[in-house]
């Protein structure tokens, strides 16, 4: 009598939380549609950052804060690959070991949150009280509000998005408003809860490198992976996820430098120049080729469904990029685009914007963040 094969189990490693569990349920999902004779086995993980819930992200020095021991997995062969967030992991892997594919991406931008018994008052930041306190762990996000909204005030708030969300529900806690990320908030089905959608033209937000994006971290050289990978990875996301972490790379930025991105493909729809070219432009000259860069987010990210309103995507990618000072009273940006085909491409832009903004001014802000440590350590109390 006949009996079945066992199917081979691929082993997929993720971190404890609720978030990370959907994300990797989510690219779990996609590679069974993909390899139906496959099982795929989900193994979770408390890291460095899940442990330690109180402390800023910001005061820690480990690089692979919510990587590290997942990895260590990895590299031992116990498990075939890990999913993360991308804005998550550090720009330097280890040696034997690699990005494999990002999937499709999610919305990228930050999301204001008010407090329930305001919502009903104020939509924005700009709208929020002098003296309201805005919660947020990341500096990127408090340099960048400091620059706009001076008349806030900013604290840290750390654990989990429902943690966040609780401390924020609570009608004792300080906090007026948390900011968090849109794609978070989407994957938990919590996106009623956004107030404002942030962006360069809506509120002055730049995103972090990654964010809103799932890398899948796999060792290198394995063919076996790389082959399953393949069939769920996005190409747009991927270009868009590599080029934005060679400018970060290249900046050698970090959870303890405020550096925002936005990047974007240029609709074909109202193309008004056949000539797209090839090479680097200066942000004032694409306009004139197609209108996106002048929508509320160049268009892409500003529709929630990462631009399928736009029609046909051309090759060529747009990105904005800024440096900014911890207090905000300095600010770096550069804005370009480039057709994009391969890694290398993507590389290479990311490396070009990066150099731009050095060439403005922004290795200064960058060398002033790392030589005043002491600035870091005040911003829990900001």
């Amino acid at each position: 009598m006949a009996t079945d094969t066992p199917k081979e189990t691929i082993h997929i490693g993720t971190r404890t939380s609720l978030l990370a569990r959907v994300q990797a349920d989510e690219v779990s999902r996609h590679l069974r549609a993909a390899w139906p004779d496959k099982h795929f086995e989900i193994h979770a993980m408390k890291t460095t950052g899940d442990n330690n819930q109180t402390t800023a992200l910001h005061k820690f020095n480990e690089k692979a804060l919510w990587t590290q021991e997942l990895e260590v997995l990895l590299q031992k062969g116990e498990l075939d690959l890990i999913v993360h967030c991308l804005k998550d992991m550090p720009t330097q892997l280890p040696i034997d070991l690699e990005i494999g594919g990002i999937t499709a991406r999610e919305d990228p931008r930050d999301a204001l949150v008010i407090k329930p018994t305001l919502a009903g008052q104020y939509k924005s930041l700009a709208e929020l009280p002098e003296g309201s306190v805005v919660g947020t762990s990341s500096l990127r996000r408090i340099a960048q509000c400091k620059r706009h909204y001076p008349h806030l005030r900013f604290t840290d708030v750390r654990g989990n998005l429902g943690t966040r969300l609780a401390k924020l529900d609570n009608p004792e806690s300080e906090y007026s408003a948390i900011i968090l990320a849109v794609a978070g908030l989407n994957r938990l089905g919590m996106g009623e809860r956004i107030s404002q959608h942030l962006s360069k033209m809506n509120g002055g937000m730049l995103y972090a490198v990654g964010q809103g994006a799932l890398a899948i971290e796999i060792r290198k050289d394995d063919a076996r992976v790389q082959t399953l990978v393949d069939k769920i990875g996005d190409s747009r996301a991927t270009l868009e996820g590599l080029a934005e972490r060679q400018l970060m790379r290249t900046l050698e930025g970090g959870c303890s430098v405020p550096i925002g991105i936005e990047t974007e493909w240029v609709s074909r729809k109202g193309l008004l120049d056949t000539d797209v070219g090839i090479g680097v432009k200066p942000a004032e000259e694409y306009h004139k080729l197609t209108g996106v860069a002048q929508t509320e987010l160049g268009g892409q990210t500003a529709v929630g469904a990462r631009g399928e309103e736009r029609g046909e995507l051309t090759d060529e990618l747009i990105m904005r990029a800024i440096v900014v000072s911890l207090d905000g009273q300095e600010a770096v940006e550069a804005e370009a685009r480039r057709r994009i085909t391969s890694v290398k491409e993507a590389d290479e832009f990311g490396f070009e914007v990066a150099r731009q903004l050095v060439g403005k001014g922004a290795d200064k802000i960058l060398k002033q963040i790392q030589l005043d440590r002491g600035i870091i350590e005040e911003q829990g109390n900001a």
